[in-house]
């Protein structure tokens, strides 16, 4: 499997190129839905910041706090959708024909699916994000131990919505079109984690815990970047164990998907 990482990522990097060069053809088009798109997905924080010209707290968290939350999790699913969002259009394939096409080529079909129409405007939520975390790091007690959480909640955080992402696309394989069944889980998943669990019912903190790993995201591993115990009362080893469920789920992803292929069937036409 190792062996033929190397291969998978040159050929990834080789489709997404293409499309790189191909969008850069037009570049006032492509700077202006670039930026366009970064000031619409900031608008998130802003409104944040709005409400807290009213309220000093929200859920027991300051707007620094939050800051933290919300680019972890814009963080995370950045780089998901960046990189590999594009596999949400497999029902489009499959109703197309054209995932029969790249199921004979010499490239592992996932590859072909997640680089396709590879967009770089994506980048624009990145940054948008990284901005807000970098902002509220400054008020943050940093010590080694927290450096490597950081670092580990970022890549922990892309992995879950990477496997999201994967996963839930793949019904598409049995409904043909259910993108928008994807995206209550992915985009829903990132707007939820941008706030504090704090203002959701315990058995819904649960669920993302023990259920769907949303949590990880960034809930746990900040609680632990800025020495605050779990509110609900939960193990604090949680608040280090990001990488445990981004490895399970990527595991689970790996199985969902080899099924939802050997179901494909071809259009028929």
């Amino acid at each position: 499997m190792v062996e033929q990482l190397g291969p998978a990522l040159a050929d990834y990097r080789a489709i997404a190129s293409m499309w790189v060069r191909a969008s850069l053809a037009y570049p006032l088009s492509f700077w202006i839905m670039t930026i366009g798109g970064g000031l619409i997905t900031a608008l998130d924080f802003v409104g944040l910041w709005l409400m807290f010209h009213t309220i000093d707290a929200l859920g027991g968290f300051s707007l620094t706090e939050i800051g933290l939350l919300y680019g972890a999790t814009g963080l995370g699913i950045g780089v998901a959708d960046l990189l590999i969002g594009s596999v949400e259009r497999i029902g489009a394939h499959v109703r197309m024909g054209s995932l029969d096409t790249m199921m004979v080529r010499p490239v592992p079909l996932l590859v072909q699916v997640c680089a396709d129409q590879f967009q770089l405007r994506r980048v624009s939520r990145i940054v948008q994000a990284l901005v807000v975390f970098a902002w509220a790091c400054w008020f943050v007690d940093w010590t080694p131990a927290r450096v490597l959480v950081a670092g580990e909640m970022v890549v922990a955080g892309s992995v879950i919505f990477f496997c999201l992402f994967v996963a839930f696309s793949c019904v598409q394989f049995w409904t043909s079109d259910a993108s928008e069944f994807a995206n209550a889980f992915t985009y829903g998943g990132n707007t939820v984690t941008q706030y504090p669990l704090t203002v959701f019912p315990r058995e819904l903190v649960k669920g993302l815990t023990f259920v769907l790993p949303l949590a990880f995201v960034n809930w746990y591993p900040c609680l632990y970047l800025l020495g605050r115990p779990d509110p609900f009362g939960l193990p604090s080893w949680l608040q280090l164990a990001s990488p445990v469920p981004a490895v399970v789920l990527g595991l689970l992803t790996a199985l969902v998907w080899r099924a939802g292929v050997r179901h494909y069937a071809s259009t028929g036409s």
